[in-house]
C-alpha cells in the first residue's frame, strides 16, 4: 500500500502536486544533483556565510540543544509509568543513534559524549574522512536509500535527519525506512524546511523564486502529523528553528515580535521546523 497519492495543487499545478493523505507537497521543478565536498561547503557558505567548519561551534551547541530536548522528553514519559519507558531506559544500557547525512559528525560526536552508541551515514568524502579519522566515528560514506528497508528493523533508539530528507526523491523509501528503523518506543528527530511559514503563506512568489531546486518534497506541521500518525508515531515535540517576521506579509506580520514567537511557538509556524516523534508500541 503506497504512503503517498499525489495530484495537482489547485493553487499552484505549475509547481506541486500534493498528496491527498497527507498534504505533504512535491516540488515538480525539483532536480538531482550530487552531493560530494563542493556541494556541501560552497552551499554551507552560500547560506550561512560562514564555512562548516568555521560554525562548529554553533553547530556543537545546536546538537547540545537537541539532545537536551531529547532527554526531557523521556525523562518526562518514564514519569508518567513503567508502561511508557524506552526498550533501552535501563540506564546500564546504551542507547542507539543513527543520523542520516550526518556531515562531519559534531551532532554524533555530542550524542557519543551523552552516552549514545552512534552511528552516522553520510555521501561527502570529506566529511566522512573527518567524522572517521578525527573524530573517530563509525559514518558510512553510502546512501540512505542503499541500506534496505528491513536490515536494520527496530535497531535504532533514535533515528535524526537534519535538513535531509527533503532532498530525496524516494519519499516512500525514505519513510519507510524511518519508520522501520525506529524501535517502538524510539524516537524519530527530524529538522526540514516548512510550506507553514512566512515565506509561502504570504509570499508564494518569493518562495519559489528561492526555493531549492534539489528539494522534492515540501513539508508543514499538519502534513507531517498525518504522515506520522499512518506510521505509527505519535507527535511530542515541534518548534520554529526560526523566526522571520519581516517575511510575514500578512497580520501576523505586523504583530509585536514578543507575540509573533508565541504565535510561532504555539502552532509551528516557520519556513524552518525541527519535531521529535514517538513510535508508539505495537
Amino acid at each position: 500500500m503506497s504512503l503517498f497519492e499525489f495530484f495537482p495543487h489547485k493553487e499552484f499545478p505549475e509547481f506541486y502536486e500534493e498528496c491527498r493523505l497527507t498534504g505533504v507537497l512535491r516540488y515538480l521543478p525539483a532536480k538531482h544533483r550530487e552531493y560530494g565536498d563542493s556541494y556541501f561547503m560552497e552551499e554551507y557558505k552560500s547560506q550561512y556565510k560562514k564555512s562548516y567548519y568555521e560554525d562548529e561551534p554553533n553547530l556543537r551547541n545546536m546538537a547540545k540543544h537537541r539532545l537536551s530536548n531529547l532527554k526531557k522528553l523521556a525523562e518526562g514519559q518514564r514519569e508518567v509509568g513503567n508502561s511508557t519507558s524506552t526498550p533501552n531506559s535501563n540506564s546500564s544500557l546504551k542507547k542507539s543513534l543513527l543520523e542520516i547525512g550526518s556531515a562531519a559528525g559534531f551532532f554524533l560526536d555530542e550524542a557519543r559524549t551523552s552516552g549514545y552508541q552512534t552511528k552516522g551515514l553520510e555521501l561527502s568524502p570529506k566529511e566522512v574522512d573527518y567524522a572517521r579519522s578525527t573524530l573517530g566515528l563509525d559514518v558510512d560514506k553510502t546512501s540512505v536509500l542503499s541500506v534496505g528497508v528491513g536490515e536494520w528493523k527496530d535497531q535504532f533508539d533514535l533515528v535524526s535527519a537534519f535538513f535531509v530528507i527533503e532532498h530525496i526523491d524516494d519519499i516512500e523509501g525514505i519513510w519507510k525506512r524511518l519508520a522501520s528503523w525506529t524501535r517502538p518506543g524510539g524516537y524519530l528527530y527530524l529538522a526540514v524546511p516548512s510550506s507553514f511559514g512566512p515565506s509561502f503563506q504570504t509570499n508564494p512568489k518569493e518562495w519559489f523564486s528561492t526555493h531549492p531546486s534539489d528539494h522534492f518534497f515540501d513539508y508543514s506541521v499538519h502534513s507531517l502529523k498525518k504522515l506520522l500518525s499512518i506510521l505509527g508515531f505519535g507527535l511530542n515535540y515541534v518548534r520554529p528553528m526560526s523566526y522571520h517576521s519581516y517575511r510575514d506579509l500578512g497580520l501576523l506580520g505586523k504583530l509585536p515580535e514578543w507575540l509573533y514567537r508565541l504565535y510561532a511557538n504555539q502552532f509551528a509556524y516557520g519556513d524552518t521546523i525541527e519535531l521529535i516523534a514517538r513510535k508508539l508500541k505495537h
